[in-house]
């Protein structure tokens, strides 16, 4: 699997409002198309696993503004409606039609948001969401619950300071708090988490990033009727043993939505993209054939 650098000297420059939107297209050309929304702290990296497994399909794949490969302007607002228009912006590039969304993490809120955009204003969209694979994230904003890093991050008042003074040590230890029981966390795959984040010194903003928190309390209303009414082929690919996210959450989609396949990895954290990529490749296939 090639390294988070090598990987990033892949992508395809994309523009979004000037700023500079690092792409990827792979896998045939007219094959079904998937596209991957990453989470925090990561990048489009994590698709690799799940590229490997889905030969057949064509990926795009993004790093959102402020991630990965991707501009990380000063001062910038960071938010889930910028990280949609991305995606977008990336869908016109490449020429995509029709895409399925797997979404992790932060990538749930941008999938939310994409899926509000296309039920809302009954206008025919240039690009046609026909399924999507969900995956440990912040799906309903008060189910929410951060780590104590992420907590310290989010206070206005040390958040900053935070935020400069992180490390590869410190940040593998936030990252192990969110892995699971299945195998360890690598540590060259913890190693391209990290190498994607400081690119460009980002880690350095990592409290801008996480507002993206408090996008999901201002528009949790509108992205929630985005799920619960979408009319779409999904499954749930849902780690069990995740901090944030985990079976809480899980219990309250198999409340709300108990007709869509819920995958509870009893032995799987916040990470399903790298700890399970068998059970999310295998749910994959299932959505883009029932979204023909």
């Amino acid at each position: 699997m090639d390294t988070f650098d090598a990987w990033a000297g892949r992508a395809v420059d994309v523009d979004v409002a000037g700023h500079r939107v690092a792409a990827h297209d792979d896998g045939p050309a007219g094959a079904a198309t998937l596209t991957f929304l990453h989470g925090f702290p990561s990048s489009s990296h994590d698709v690799l696993p799940l590229l490997e497994r889905v030969p057949e399909l064509r990926v795009v794949a993004v790093d959102f503004p402020g991630f990965g490969a991707s501009a990380k302007p000063l001062g910038h607002r960071y938010s889930i409606h910028g990280a949609a228009d991305a995606t977008e912006a990336a869908w016109a590039h490449f020429g995509v039609s029709a895409t399925v969304l797997v979404a992790h993490d932060y990538g749930v809120s941008v999938a939310q948001e994409l899926l509000a955009r296309q039920q809302v204003d009954g206008q025919p969209r240039p690009t046609r969401v026909t399924g999507v694979v969900w995956m440990n994230g912040g799906l309903y904003s008060d189910l929410h619950r951060p780590t104590a890093g992420q907590h310290l991050l989010l206070d206005p008042e040390h958040g900053p300071a935070l935020a400069a003074a992180i490390d590869e040590a410190s940040f593998r230890g936030g990252i192990e708090v969110t892995w699971g029981q299945r195998r360890p966390l690598g540590d060259q795959e913890l190693h391209d988490m990290w190498r994607s984040m400081a690119r460009d010194d980002g880690m350095a903003q990592a409290h801008e990033l996480l507002q993206y928190v408090a996008d999901r309390r201002e528009h949790g209303a509108r992205w929630i009727a985005a799920l619960e009414s979408c009319p779409l082929p999904m499954q749930f690919v849902w780690g069990e043993l995740d901090p944030v996210s985990g079976g809480h959450v899980a219990d309250r989609l198999a409340e709300r939505l108990p007709s869509v396949p819920l995958h509870r990895l009893l032995d799987v954290g916040h990470w399903p993209p790298l700890e399970a990529p068998d059970e999310l490749a295998a749910a994959v296939r299932e959505v883009v054939t029932a979204a023909g």
